[in-house]
């Protein structure tokens, strides 16, 4: 039998730049056949779909989109690893994305069973902290938009968790830590912030500082820490904890657009997050005489913007942005768009 395939769970809060990391690890994959598992949330993919757009080298993207991950193993996650290691002689790598809530520990323990074990071993696990965030004194850079992304989730088990505790299970959990948007920090910010996340973290877990996603994939890959072998030495607040039930009151709407001129999108976009119940915005947009895709991405009060690729050949050109949000109108949404 071959050897096992290795497994990298990516773990950290809303908008900490875990997909920015995963992009940046699959563009530089130097040939490895990376298979990607992302804990998607909404109807619509757009956080697979932009994975995917990166590099035409992945073995495939696998988006679970019914609830936070470490909450549905059963349901969501062992199907996907099921498919996955039948085509183990196609795959060098499987790289897991889970979503923003997610307690590492459940999902790894999954590793233990026999439906699993015998093929894939969880190589390590990283967590991304947003350094942004942390510098002003939180875990998100958007806590309004972290806790609706909490109430979203009808399969959640630990939505009375405080976020502290998430946070340091997250960290405990980890063989490497990251701290992300360096290039946002002053060196002396950046510096302070590796020191106190330095004095939560035992000595066997690294920590360093990335600029824009950018980590060589021979450090995020390769720990060969067989980390379903040892959970004794990674604590968590919730080992032991019951399940909880609670409604869902957060939506995702997905909004079919045409083209747009770059300003008035932007303006509207911007108009969109002032909403006080719409908490994260994320899609494509067509721009009039551009021919690359828009990426759009906003949290809280934070508009990103950027062109990723060419439209393709056979693709529609138009707009698609999903909201997420509290009791959601599609009409009244796309009256921002006038």
């Amino acid at each position: 039998m071959s050897a096992k395939i290795p497994v990298t769970i990516i773990t950290g809060f809303l908008g900490s730049g875990k997909t920015t990391l995963i992009r940046q690890l699959l563009q530089k994959a130097a040939g490895r056949r990376i298979a990607v598992i992302v804990n998607e949330f909404g109807d619509v993919g757009i956080d697979g779909e932009l994975l995917q757009s990166c590099c035409d080298r992945t073995a495939g993207i696998w988006e679970l989109t019914n609830g936070c991950l470490c909450c549905t193993v059963q349901e969501e996650f062992l199907p996907t690893m099921q498919t996955l290691l039948a085509r183990r002689q196609e795959i060098d790598h499987i790289v897991i994305e889970t979503s923003g809530l997610a307690l590492p520990k459940p999902l790894v323990m999954a590793f233990r069973w026999p439906q699993v074990r015998h093929a894939a071993t969880v190589d390590g696990v990283v967590t991304v902290v947003d350094g942004v965030a942390l510098a002003a004194g939180q875990v998100s850079a958007d806590l309004e938009a972290l806790f609706a992304q909490k109430d979203a989730d009808p399969n959640l088990q630990h939505e009375d968790t405080p976020l502290e505790e998430l946070f340091n299970d997250q960290l405990a959990c980890a063989d490497l830590v990251i701290l992300s948007k360096a290039d946002q920090l002053t060196p002396d910010q950046a510096e302070l912030l590796i020191a106190e996340l330095r004095t939560q973290l035992p000595p066997r877990i690294k920590l360093l500082a990335a600029h824009q996603g950018q980590v060589p994939a021979d450090l995020l890959l390769g720990f060969n820490a067989a980390v379903e072998e040892n959970l004794g030495q990674r604590p968590s607040h919730h080992d032991f904890e019951e399940e909880h039930d609670h409604d869902a009151e957060i939506q995702a709407v997905c909004l079919e657009l045409g083209a747009w001129d770059l300003q008035r999108l932007r303006q509207s976009l911007e108009r969109l997050l002032q909403v006080p119940d719409i908490y994260r915005v994320k899609g494509f947009a067509a721009i009039e005489g551009k021919p690359m895709r828009l990426v759009v991405q906003g949290v809280g009060q934070r508009l990103d913007l950027f062109y990723d690729r060419p439209w393709q050949a056979a693709e529609s050109r138009q707009t698609r942005v999903v909201v997420i949000g509290r009791q959601l109108d599609p009409q009244e949404l796309l009256s921002h768009f006038g």
